[in-house]
C-alpha cells in the first residue's frame, strides 16, 4: 500500500511539473505571437509603402530621363541628411549585424534615413537594391519596438531579427526564405533557432499584409528545366564554380571601390559628386537605363533567355560606384541581376537552357555573396518552384564552399572553416 501511494504521489508530482512546464511554454508562445504579429504588421506596412515608393520613383525616372541630371543634387541631399542627424558614420546593414552581437543600440533615425535616402538614390538614377533598406528598416523598427515592450537584451535581439525577417518578407514576398535569411546571415555556422517561431510569425504576417495591399508573391517562370542527369549536372557544377568566382570579384569590387573613394576623396560631399560624375559617364557609355535602380526588367529578360554578354560586369561597376560613393540602397538585388545575366550568358555558351541557368546563377551568386546556403535554397524554391531543386542545391553548395570568407557584410562572422570544419571565428574578408 505504501509503495502504491508513493508511486501515485510521484506521478502526481511529475504530471504537475509537466503541466507547469507546458503552461509556461504556452505563455511564452502567446507572448511571442503578440510581439511578432505587432512587429510583422508595423514593419510589413512600412515595407509596402517603401515598395510602392520605389516603384513610383522608378517609373518617374524611366519616363523622365532628365531626372538623371539631378543625381549630384540627390547625392548632396543624402550626405546632408546623414550629417544633420549626426549619423555620418553610418555603417548600414553592418550596424544591424553588429548590434545582434552586442548591447549597442540601433539609432532611432536609421529607419527614416535609409527609407528617404534609398528613394532619392533610385529616383536620381543610382544603381542599388532594396534589401539593404529592408534589413535596416526592419532591424531599426525591431529595436524601437523592443524598447517600447521593455524587453531584455536577449529578447531585444530576437525582435530585431523579427523586424529583419518581416521587412525582407514584405518587400521581396518570400515569406519562407525571409526568416531563414534573418537567422542565417548574422553568424555563418550558428543559426539563432530561438528566434525561429517569432521570425516565422513576423514574416508570415508581413507577407500576408503585403499581399492584401497589392504586392504579389515573387515568382519567375523557368523554361526547360532538365531532368537530373550527369551532363547537365556537370554543367551546373561548373556554373556554381563560376558563381563563386564572380561573387568574390563583386565583393572585392564593392569594398575596394568604397575604400579607394574614401581614401582619395575624404570629404563626403565631394565624394558623392565624384561618384555622380562617374555614373554619368557610365550611362553615356552604355546609352540606356538598364543598369540603374533595381533592374527588374533586365532580370525578367534574363529569365526569358535574353541577356547581353557584358550585362553582369556592367551592373557590378554601376553598383560599386553608387554605393562606394555614398548613395544608399542594397547589394542583394544587384547580386540577383548579376547572377541572372551571367547565368543566362553561361546557358547560351554551353547550350543548356539560358532561362534555367539564369535561375541557377541568381541563387548561386546570392549564396556566394551572403554565405547563406539554406536561405538561398528557400529563395530558389519560392521564386522558381521545386522542379530544379537538385540543380539549385548543387550550385548553391559549390558556390558557398568556393566563395571562401568573402561577403557583402563586413560584420558577418564565420564560426568554423568552410573547408575543414575547424573553429575559425573571424569576420568577412574585405580585401
Amino acid at each position: 500500500m505504501r509503495r502504491c501511494n508513493a508511486f501515485v504521489s510521484r506521478w502526481k508530482g511529475r504530471l504537475l511539473h509537466s503541466a507547469i512546464h507546458v503552461i509556461s511554454h504556452l505563455r511564452l508562445l502567446l507572448r511571442w505571437v503578440i510581439f511578432s504579429v505587432v512587429t510583422g504588421g508595423i514593419v510589413g506596412l512600412i515595407g509596402v509603402v517603401f515598395v510602392y515608393a520605389i516603384q513610383w520613383v522608378t517609373s518617374f525616372r524611366i519616363g523622365h530621363p532628365w531626372i538623371l541630371l539631378t543625381l549630384p543634387l540627390g547625392g548632396l541631399l543624402i550626405v546632408w541628411l546623414y550629417r544633420i542627424t549626426r549619423d555620418q558614420n553610418d555603417r548600414g546593414t553592418n550596424m544591424v549585424l553588429a548590434s545582434l552581437r552586442s548591447e549597442a543600440e540601433l539609432p532611432v533615425q536609421m529607419a527614416p534615413l535609409i527609407f528617404v535616402s534609398t528613394i532619392v538614390t533610385h529616383l536620381c538614377g543610382g544603381s542599388a537594391g532594396r534589401e539593404g533598406a529592408a534589413l535596416q528598416l526592419g532591424g531599426s523598427m525591431g529595436s524601437v519596438l523592443s524598447r517600447l515592450f521593455r524587453l531584455n537584451e536577449r529578447d531585444k535581439r530576437v525582435l530585431i531579427l523579427c523586424g529583419m525577417a518581416a521587412a525582407f518578407s514584405a518587400i521581396f514576398r518570400t515569406p519562407i526564405a525571409a526568416p531563414i535569411f534573418a537567422m542565417e546571415v548574422v553568424c555563418v555556422g550558428a543559426m539563432h533557432y530561438a528566434a525561429l517561431v517569432p521570425c516565422t510569425i513576423a514574416s508570415l504576417t508581413a507577407s500576408w499584409l503585403a499581399g492584401k495591399l497589392g504586392i504579389p508573391l515573387a515568382k519567375f517562370a523557368v523554361d526547360d528545366v532538365p531532368s537530373f542527369q550527369v551532363i547537365p549536372a556537370l554543367k551546373i557544377l561548373l556554373l556554381g564554380i563560376l558563381c563563386a568566382v564572380i561573387s568574390i570579384l563583386f565583393c572585392i569590387l564593392l569594398h575596394q571601390t568604397e575604400k579607394q573613394l574614401h581614401k582619395r576623396i575624404p570629404n563626403p560631399y565631394l565624394r558623392i559628386l565624384a561618384a555622380s560624375g562617374m555614373l554619368w559617364l557610365l550611362i553615356l557609355l552604355v546609352r540606356n537605363q538598364d543598369y540603374l535602380g533595381i533592374g527588374t526588367d533586365v532580370i525578367g529578360r534574363a529569365m526569358g533567355g535574353a541577356a547581353v554578354w557584358y550585362a553582369f560586369f556592367a551592373k557590378m561597376i554601376f553598383t560599386a560606384v553608387t554605393l562606394g560613393g555614398g548613395f544608399k540602397g542594397g547589394e542583394i538585388v544587384p547580386s540577383f541581376f548579376i547572377g541572372a545575366t551571367f547565368g543566362c550568358l553561361f546557358g547560351q555558351i554551353l547550350n543548356i537552357s539560358p532561362s534555367f541557368c539564369a535561375a541557377v546563377g541568381m541563387v548561386g551568386l546570392f549564396c556566394g555573396v551572403t554565405n547563406c546556403p539554406l536561405a538561398s535554397l528557400m529563395i530558389a524554391v519560392e521564386l522558381f518552384g521545386a522542379a530544379g531543386a537538385p540543380y539549385y542545391l548543387l550550385a548553391i553548395a559549390v558556390s558557398y564552399l568556393l566563395s571562401g570568407y568573402y561577403g557583402l557584410y563586413g560584420e558577418q562572422t564565420f564560426l568554423s572553416s568552410k573547408f575543414t570544419g575547424a573553429p575559425v571565428n573571424h569576420k568577412t574578408r574585405k580585401l
